[in-house]
């Protein structure tokens, strides 16, 4: 007899439990915006966060909340972007594409100034005394952008140099973070001229440390007819927005330094 009621007791509390959570389920239940599952469908999938939200996935909410532009994706290709601002019932307007550009042309040009034998990142040789080149605003070559890149667009030269290709580059914006150097700049694709150095040091610091680098002769500011470009802290740095690619500055420059991107 103690048994059946111990059982009745049981199912009688599973039975309640069970209408409980049942109708708590349905009060409690989080509406999902029907739109949240097709927007994720429409996104790339490659999760690089360079949106800032938690992958693709995050990138979907935040642009349902409104916390985001579906612009702020830089993978997303502009017919799914128009497809997706459809949906949100948004206009967007075409920009240029862009592509990641590394401003520094030493690499195995530049001597070690000692023997680093640490972990193999270009951010943990940095901690140590800036890293082991001689120019301390230069590419320490352990290619941690090559492993960050989510879309393989870049590869390690022989020269120990990073190389974008710019078919397979989506500006994502990982190699301009995650260098220590900040070498990394993401310029409009049309835009085919650039400075191949990021050295302040004087000319004559610059150049007994590397044969390719900007020693601020000013040459080619004296060159451009289009005020474009101008030595700011011992660099030269162009303005793109006056900028015509007619290469006089490439033609000047004694160290050949500033190029036009192939």
């Amino acid at each position: 007899m103690d048994i059946l009621i111990s059982i009745l007791v049981l199912g009688f509390l599973g039975l309640f439990f069970g209408v409980g959570l049942a109708v708590a389920s349905k009060k409690l239940a989080v509406q999902i915006d029907p739109r949240l599952e097709k927007i994720h469908g429409l996104l790339p999938g490659a999760n690089c966060g360079a949106c800032g939200g938690a992958g693709c996935f995050g990138f979907a909410e935040m642009l349902l909340s409104g916390k985001a532009s579906i612009d702020s994706c830089r993978v997303t290709e502009d017919k799914v972007k128009e497809k997706v601002a459809h949906l949100l019932g948004q206009k967007i307007e075409k920009q240029a594409k862009k592509i990641a550009v590394l401003h520094c042309g030493g690499g195995n040009k530049i001597k070690d100034k000692y023997i680093y034998s640490g972990i193999e990142d270009c951010v943990a040789a940095n901690l140590v005394l800036g890293g082991q080149k001689e120019c301390v605003f230069g590419c320490l070559s352990f290619g941690t952008c090559v492993k960050v890149c989510p879309f393989g667009a870049i590869s390690m030269s022989k020269q120990g140099l990073p190389v974008v290709d710019k078919d397979k580059c989506r500006a994502c914006n990982k190699c301009v973070l995650v260098c220590p150097k900040k070498l990394f700049s993401l310029v409009n694709v049309s835009q085919n001229v650039y400075v191949n150095c990021s050295s302040h040091d004087l000319g004559k610091d610059t150049k007994a440390v590397c044969p390719v680098g900007c020693i601020a002769c000013w040459l080619c500011e004296k060159a451009c007819k289009f005020d474009a470009i101008h030595v700011v802290d011992n660099l030269a740095v162009i303005d793109y927005h006056k900028c015509t690619s007619c290469g006089d500055c490439i033609r000047v420059c004694p160290t050949k330094c500033i190029r036009i991107r192939e």
